[in-house]
């Protein structure tokens, strides 16, 4: 696989497409179902967005990208590890309520020593982010390990980078 475009309608572009609409289908239905109302998304663009015009936005994005292989595959592997993730608490999230996990979740946090807690998501992070950078590093450039040791990455890093964001909210407006 090299860096190069692919042809639109191209057998190829076909297939990068329906790997981006998968993951980002998948992500979608993650998010919907922990947070219907978006009352828990910690990505302030898409909870401003919304459903619908996030929905088109992402359906554009990857009718985009999916012109470009590794860019795809990128995309691709962290939106797979995004739902995953999402997946994860989802049940908690639903079963409790969105309200509800969120008192819940503010609650724990603050009964919790914050050293402890960024140390364990600093380790959760940096664990998936080596996996990424080893796939990444014994990898030939241009190829499809490539990528996904890169995707790995993207996600360890979205993931430490919104819930330290969504953390700092939290303790500022209850501080």
């Amino acid at each position: 696989m090299s860096g190069d475009s692919l042809s639109f309608a191209s057998s190829e572009y076909y297939w990068m497409l329906a790997l981006l609409l998968f993951a980002r289908g998948m992500d979608f239905l993650s998010t919907w179902v922990a947070t219907p109302t978006l009352a828990l998304e910690g990505n302030p663009i898409a909870k401003k967005l919304g459903w619908k015009l996030g929905g088109l936005l992402n359906l554009g994005l990857c009718f985009g990208f999916a012109f470009w292989p590794l860019p795809a595959v990128i995309i691709a592997t962290t939106g797979v590890l995004v739902a995953a993730h999402n997946f994860h608490s989802a049940w908690l999230m639903r079963s409790l309520g969105e309200y509800e996990y969120r008192l819940w979740f503010t609650d724990r946090l603050y009964r919790s020593n914050m050293r402890l807690y960024f140390g364990c998501l600093f380790g959760e992070t940096m664990l998936t982010a080596i996996v990424g950078g080893a796939v990444f590093w014994f990898s030939p450039d241009d190829s499809v390990p490539f990528a996904i040791g890169v995707g790995i990455m993207a996600f360890a890093i979205l993931v430490l980078f919104y819930t330290m964001l969504g953390v700092i909210r939290i303790r500022r407006r209850h501080d």
